[in-house]
């Protein structure tokens, strides 16, 4: 199993541990291929807003997006790691990488790769569930197959300083959820991701983008008006 994991911070604390434990268990639970980006270092730059990806042209920042966009394209399994930032749920780097990966979406150049794909999310801090929904949300509109998630609740930002207990338990849940995400096989799509298909099918490519413009020419080209991509 390819599997590609995105830290959404350079600070190997609470969140950087949970995430060992649950790629440690992975390698114990069968054969598997990691590839890691650690943000923002393999993002440096914030995204421009240029949009010129929504029209099918390259990123002005191709070479830090392309090798991202590959390794997920790649990969069978993506693993989203992030602390809950109270200010807007998650750090600023890893809202960046959804930044210049927003094209992805359905609604404009929708990948059949991405439709393959099993995704998991690992959060850590008070709030940490509030940073699962967004992202969650995100893969949906990608038409990710099946997003899993586990948030660890948490109230200091060193993981030996909570009680032994707490830390068994936590690491207990890791290690299920871990076995449960490698073991768990394509199922049919979301009812969300065959509603939002059928919208912009014939709604928003039809009605709004129309002949002429990337998104549509693009779904025209890879045959998504003709058959579903998942």
């Amino acid at each position: 199993m390819k599997i590609t994991v995105f830290h959404g911070s350079p600070h190997k604390g609470n969140t950087y541990k949970a995430t060992r434990i649950f790629l440690d268990e992975l390698e114990k639970t069968g054969d598997v291929c990691i590839t890691d980006f650690f943000l923002p270092d393999a993002l440096p730059v914030f995204c421009s807003g240029c949009t010129l990806c929504f029209i099918g042209k390259k990123c002005p920042h191709s070479q830090y997006v392309d090798p991202i966009v590959d390794a997920i394209l790649a990969a069978d399994a993506l693993v989203f790691a992030t602390p809950h930032y109270g200010a807007c749920c998650m750090p600023a780097a890893m809202k960046t990488l959804f930044d210049y990966i927003d094209f992805l979406v359905l609604n404009v150049a929708p990948r059949e790769e991405m439709f393959e794909k099993k995704a998991f999310i690992i959060t850590t801090g008070a709030g940490s569930t509030a940073a699962i929904k967004p992202i969650s949300n995100f893969l949906k509109h990608c038409g990710v197959n099946r997003v899993y998630s586990l948030g660890l609740r948490m109230f200091t930002n060193k993981w030996d300083k909570m009680p032994k207990a707490k830390q068994t338990r936590y690491e207990k849940s890791l290690q299920r959820a871990a076995q449960k995400f490698y073991r768990a096989k394509k199922r049919r799509p979301y009812i969300y991701t065959v509603v939002y298909y059928t919208i912009v099918k014939h709604i928003i490519m039809k009605r709004y983008i129309g002949a002429g413009n990337f998104p549509y020419d693009n779904w025209k080209e890879k045959g998504y008006f003709d058959k579903r991509p998942f």
